[in-house]
């Protein structure tokens, strides 16, 4: 096994196509299958599935393409320290529930890091398709939030993942609602003050459940509800309805507007807000230092 043919099969994963992959690395066709075909006899799994509607990667292609993810990132740091270059382009992938403070870190992260070539993703994504994300290793860090409704049943899924949790810090839950709500003068709202207004969530797919809720489950039942794909469509439907949604509170104005506003909620259990990581990963340099930054917005 080499470095090059692990970087062959993750072009081809991430292309889709040995053609394309093959273009993209100035190889051939049959030198790219061969290498890919190689490489499976070696480590004796396979990796892409071959049909005649093309390729497709296999259960346990997706675990070996994590670990491969991570050997050539190691090479890179290595390459960086030893041989006096920049290693390549920088590489790194958070995947997280709709945070404004995980956005504003992945932007400080960029701004001491970027240099001249690099290559991060920020997705804010679906709960089940963060721990998936961490769990395949697409994404060194998960950042979501556990309480005492969700936590066992979210604790549960990361074990059978090989996932662990690691708490950032413990906020109260708070309800976002414009500046010109009729409740913006409250100092505490409750959820039966709550119950004439259009409640937002994030849907959350094909594994839709209170569990993966990123907002706060509410034995108080919601008459009113519009579930958004986004943060910008929720806070201009917060805006334009008098809608509310329910978060950690930790509110930033420059991403979210200075007309949203976050008042405390009464009677919810607190959120422990942490970010997951795969047992067998490793968290790299860039990872430590996205969760230095993190850490100085709930300061």
């Amino acid at each position: 096994m080499t470095l090059q043919q692990l970087k062959y099969a993750i072009t081809v994963a991430e292309t889709g196509t040995i053609t394309e992959a093959a273009n993209k690395l100035y190889i051939s066709q049959p030198s790219l299958t061969n290498a890919i075909h190689e490489l499976e006899k070696e480590m004796n799994i396979i990796i892409f599935n071959r049909t005649n509607k093309g390729i497709s990667i296999s259960k346990e292609g997706e675990d070996f393409l994590g670990y491969a993810r991570q050997v050539l990132e190691q090479a890179a740091i290595l390459e960086d320290k030893y041989k006096g270059n920049n290693g390549g382009k920088k590489q790194f992938c958070v995947s997280t529930q709709h945070y404004s403070f995980a956005v504003n870190a992945f932007v400080d992260l960029i701004k001491k890091y970027g240099q001249d070539e690099y290559d991060f993703s920020l997705r804010e994504t679906q709960t089940y398709e963060i721990i998936e994300d961490v769990a395949r290793m697409r994404s060194e860090i998960g950042i979501l939030f556990l309480n005492d409704f969700n936590e066992k049943v979210i604790q549960k899924i990361l074990k059978s993942h090989d996932l662990e949790f690691h708490q950032l810090f413990v906020a109260s839950p708070h309800v976002f609602i414009s500046r010109k709500h009729p409740l913006a003068g409250n100092t505490v709202i409750t959820n039966e003050e709550l119950e004439q207004y259009p409640y937002l969530s994030f849907e959350q797919g094909e594994h839709n459940s209170f569990y993966f809720s990123e907002e706060i489950f509410s034995a108080s039942e919601r008459k009113k509800n519009i579930r958004v794909r986004d943060r910008a469509t929720l806070f201009n439907l917060l805006i334009g309805l008098n809608g509310y949604t329910v978060c950690s509170g930790v509110i930033d104005k420059k991403l979210n507007g200075k007309d949203i506003i976050a008042v405390p909620l009464a009677d919810e259990s607190d959120m422990r807000i942490g970010y997951i990581t795969h047992k067998k990963g490793r968290i790299s340099g860039l990872g430590y230092t996205y969760l230095e930054v993190l850490k100085k917005y709930f300061e």
